[in-house]
């Protein structure tokens, strides 16, 4: 159990990323996918795939339980609709993903025996002050309209993360994502943050007796990324070998 990890999201841009880094670590990976497309390339980097929905609770409890694991990472997001232009439901899914989906992980998590819960969240939403902004620095609320919504979305994902005793939790406050499965190898407007470096902020995590909240992006004048540097030694120019992932993964289909 001690060396067993719950990874919900595993087929994301993040999961895909950190799946076979925790594997090349050691530890014994089960990882959540709705597509049996996904689950297969899931297997083929070495975890243990659980095809289910984070909104059927009963089914996600019990793949948690059969997972038997010390620690249950949150990489789930719903964000598909963004590339049709329907930002609204876009962001709306997401929301339920961050409220009812948590609910749900953090629930299995501790009716599972889990021992620490390592969260996503973002890193964009402090109120207006003096920048850069460090982690206990207010989040902006209130705020209306789709703004408000994620943000609402955000403070609840928090708080189910840190205050769900005795789970130990980490949020990791990701910058804006580019790289592999993000749809842009672009990077974007600051904070911004390569999927790569976000996986290793994550299996760093896992690693430490890190709790709390970090902010992960990379170095700019709006975000204080000191705590993740020097608690946690994370460094925001890490990349995963070139050709690592293809090479543990099945050729793509046609």
């Amino acid at each position: 159990m001690h060396n067993a990890i719950f990874l919900a999201g595993a087929s994301g841009a993040i999961g895909m990323r950190l799946t076979p880094l925790l594997v090349k670590a050691g530890y014994s990976v089960t990882g959540t996918t709705r597509s049996a497309d996904k689950a297969a390339r899931l297997a083929a980097f070495g975890a243990q795939p659980a095809i289910v929905d984070v909104f059927d609770a009963a089914a996600l409890l019990d793949k948690v339980r059969e997972a038997r694991p010390s620690i249950v990472i949150h990489q789930l997001t719903d964000l598909s609709l963004l590339a049709s232009g329907e930002r609204p439901e876009a962001l709306r899914r997401n929301a339920r993903i961050r409220i009812e989906g948590t609910r749900n992980v953090v629930a299995a998590a501790l009716a599972a025996g889990a021992e620490k819960i390592i969260a996503q969240s973002i890193a964009w939403v402090y109120a207006p002050g003096p920048e850069p902004h460090a982690e206990d620095d207010p989040l902006q609320t209130p705020a209306e309209g789709p703004a408000g919504t994620t943000v609402h979305a955000v403070i609840i994902l928090e708080q189910q993360t840190l205050e769900s005793p005795p789970l130990v939790g980490v949020v990791l406050r990701y910058g804006r994502f580019y790289g592999p499965g993000t749809g842009t190898d672009t990077p974007p407007e600051a904070p911004r943050l390569h999927v790569d470096a976000a996986a290793m902020a994550a299996l760093i995590a896992v690693q430490s007796p890190a709790r709390g909240i970090y902010n992960i992006a990379e170095p700019s004048e709006h975000l204080d990324t000191d705590r993740a540097r020097r608690e946690l030694g994370w460094n925001a120019d890490f990349r995963l070998a070139l050709g690592a992932e293809a090479s543990a993964a099945p050729p793509p289909r046609e």
